[in-house]
């Protein structure tokens, strides 16, 4: 180095420090440019010794582009008028290789103010320029990303909310060029509605608390119509974590919202479709049915009108009519059964033995044709069912069974033990070897009114009944097949720790106390007429009431042993009028009389009963001893 005015030692340390720094090129210059000092710094960056570049004109370094502009020389005019020169720019070491430099060039003035030369500070910041490169080219490609999304309205929010960029897919969707947008509330887009109630602020106050938030909901483009969007806002926050805006994400989901509604409306069009081809089915299958039914019964009225009628006749006839009536019964109960409606009357039966004792009915049903096998595998067989429905529910069963096997086979009826959604139960397989089912056709044997018999020869309500009674059961019914290796219809029910209910002698009238007090409520007048007669010949004594609120009127001016009343009527409900009488006499017994129920408010308490339609004498008479017995022993423990 040259002579800098310091002391010996002070110089020679300051040289050692210059030297010591090799991530900076530091060395001096004359008033010309020429290089008269070069540390180790300058040598590593550059790749000239001293020896070598000494003396040199430091324009050596530029390359060739600059030194025709002059670069080299505006820099140290530069730095000798205002006092300091900077800039960053290519750089040429001596094997040619260029590098991105940053450069410094002071002045050095004595103490008189004459300029002694210049002093100049290099550092390579190649790596940290291509870093910076890489990073602007890769936001420049982000950009044109966001610039290039068409379908999706990206753009950003400050932490209150206010727009600060807009992309092409947002001027697309919304209306808004960026010079209209930017800078407004976000909430311009919301509705009016929206507004009022905080929905723009309870947004971002989700984004910001949960990471996201995100909906559906109507928007307002610029025009003032509505499009239906789908909205993602996410917080961003810098590399810190402080929160600085969020990122908006708006996608016109309009197309997409009217094809899901024009869907629900075809559906529901092909459920109404649906329903009337049913009605269809139904008017072949069940009205075929009752025909035959009403034929009968119009034949023996006719018939029991003749004075010279012999009496064995008469009781042949009437006892027609009662069949007639019991067939038509089990037609309504299957309607029922698969609407889950009709009223139930479930108690334990072992299934091992129920099914034994009921396959001798079974077999002389169907036929000779058919052999008949009853297997009980299950251990513990007791279940609590309707056994009328069970026995209905097997038999529809076997009687699909026998249709499908016109030239004759064998059927199999066996319980076995299995476990349904994790409890215990019993499952009943009824297996034929018959032709089997096509997948398609067992997708929907289950459903109301489907056959596959020709018109007239069955209603379609076999299989539905079997699902219904299952369901109300609390089980399932399911069916497996394979063509040519027949059917195998399983009826699972929910196995109960109980005893087999015993069952009282039929055919005999229940006991009740001679002269009886009985309040009838009931609408139609046909059956109000035919109940009073009932009530009559079990030495009751009737008062009846059209409807509840002439009941309550009643109830005001006399005394009653007891209230029977239908469920269905216009205005107060029999449900109605027994609450009512619940307030107004808790001591008096209430009997309901229903055609189909689910579960009655008030059922179980000892003073109401429910009575399934249709009904008759012994019915009616073992409902009213059971509830007048309850009710007299609820009684004696209150009392």
């Amino acid at each position: 180095m040259t002579n800098s005015g310091l002391p010996g030692g002070a110089e020679a340390k300051f040289k050692l420090l210059v030297d010591a720094v090799t991530d900076y090129a530091l060395y001096m210059l004359d008033p010309e440019g020429r290089i008269t000092t070069w540390n180790s710094g300058a040598q590593k960056a550059k790749g000239y010794t001293a020896d070598e570049i000494v003396g040199q004109h430091f324009s050596c370094f530029f390359t060739p582009e600059d030194r025709s502009s002059a670069l080299p020389q505006r820099a140290l005019h530069v730095a000798a008028a205002e006092g300091r020169f900077e800039a960053e720019g290519w750089r040429i070491r001596k094997d040619g290789t260029r590098f991105f430099a940053n450069s410094i060039i002071d002045p050095i003035r004595n103490e008189a103010g004459e300029l002694m030369g210049f002093a100049k500070i290099s550092r390579d910041i190649t790596e940290r320029r291509e870093r910076e490169l890489a990073l602007f080219e890769a936001e420049q490609r982000f950009r044109l990303l966001v610039q290039g999304v068409k379908d999706c309205a990206i753009y950003m929010l400050d932490t209150d909310g206010f727009i600060t960029n807009w992309n092409t897919g947002a001027a697309a969707i919304k209306g808004y060029s960026s010079d209209e947008v930017v800078g407004e509330h976000f909430s311009i887009f919301y509705t009016d509605d929206d507004r009022v109630g905080g929905a723009p602020e309870r947004a971002l106050a989700t984004a910001l608390a949960e990471g996201k938030y995100e909906t559906e909901a109507w928007r307002v483009r610029k025009d003032g119509s509505l499009f239906w969007a789908n909205v993602l806002i996410d917080p961003i926050h810098d590399e810190g974590g402080k929160h600085v805006g969020f990122a908006k994400v708006t996608r016109d989901a309009t197309d997409k919202r009217r094809a899901q509604e024009e869907l629900e409306e075809t559906r529901s069009a092909l459920l109404q479709a649906q329903k009337l081809q049913a009605i269809g089915e139904l008017t072949g299958g069940v009205a075929h049915d009752f025909n035959n039914l009403l034929t009968v019964i119009g034949g023996a009225a006719e018939m029991l009108r003749k004075a010279d009628l012999a009496e064995e006749k008469r009781v042949r006839y009437l006892d027609n009519i009662s069949k007639m009536v019991e067939r038509a019964s089990t037609l309504t109960s299957h309607l029922l059964a698969f609407s889950r409606r009709r009223a139930i009357r479930p108690e334990v039966i072992d299934l091992n033995i129920h099914l034994d004792a009921w396959g001798e009915v079974l077999s002389r049903s169907l036929g000779s044709a058919i052999t008949l096998a009853v297997k009980a595998s299950a251990k513990n067989a007791c279940v609590e069912v309707d056994p009328t429905e069970l026995e209905t529910a097997v038999l529809n069963a076997a009687v699909n069974a026998r249709d499908a096997m016109p030239e004759g086979g064998q059927l199999l009826i066996e319980t076995r033990d299995v476990v349904h959604e994790g409890h215990a139960a019993v499952a009943i397989d009824i297996t034929d070897t018959g032709g089997g089912m096509s997948e398609e056709t067992i997708a929907r044997v289950f459903e109301p009114f489907f056959t596959t018999k020709p018109i007239g020869e069955g209603t379609g309500l076999g299989l539905s009944q079997i699902h219904g009674f299952a369901a109300q059961a609390g089980g399932i019914a399911q069916i497996s097949s394979r063509i040519g290796l027949g059917t195998t219809l399983a009826i699972i029910l929910p196995r109960v720790d109980k005893e087999p209910a015993v069952k009282e002698r039929e055919g005999e009238l229940a006991s009740i106390p001679s002269g009886l007090r009985v309040l009838l409520v009931e609408d139609n007048i046909q059956v109000l007429q035919f109940a009073e007669q009932l009530l009559n010949d079990l030495g009751c004594q009737t008062v009846c009431a059209t409807d509840a609120t002439r009941a309550l009127a009643l109830i005001q001016e006399r005394s009653f042993d007891l209230v029977f009343s239908d469920i269905v009527m216009p205005g107060l409900t029999g449900i109605d009028l027994a609450r009512q009488l619940h307030i107004r006499a808790p001591e008096l017994p209430v009997l309901l009389a229903t055609g189909y129920s689910e579960q009655l408010v008030g059922e179980g308490q000892p003073h109401l009963r429910v009575l399934a339609k249709p009904y008759g004498a012994e019915t009616l008479s073992a409902a009213i001893r059971e509830l007048i017995t309850t009710s007299a022993i609820s009684a004696e423990r209150n009392f």
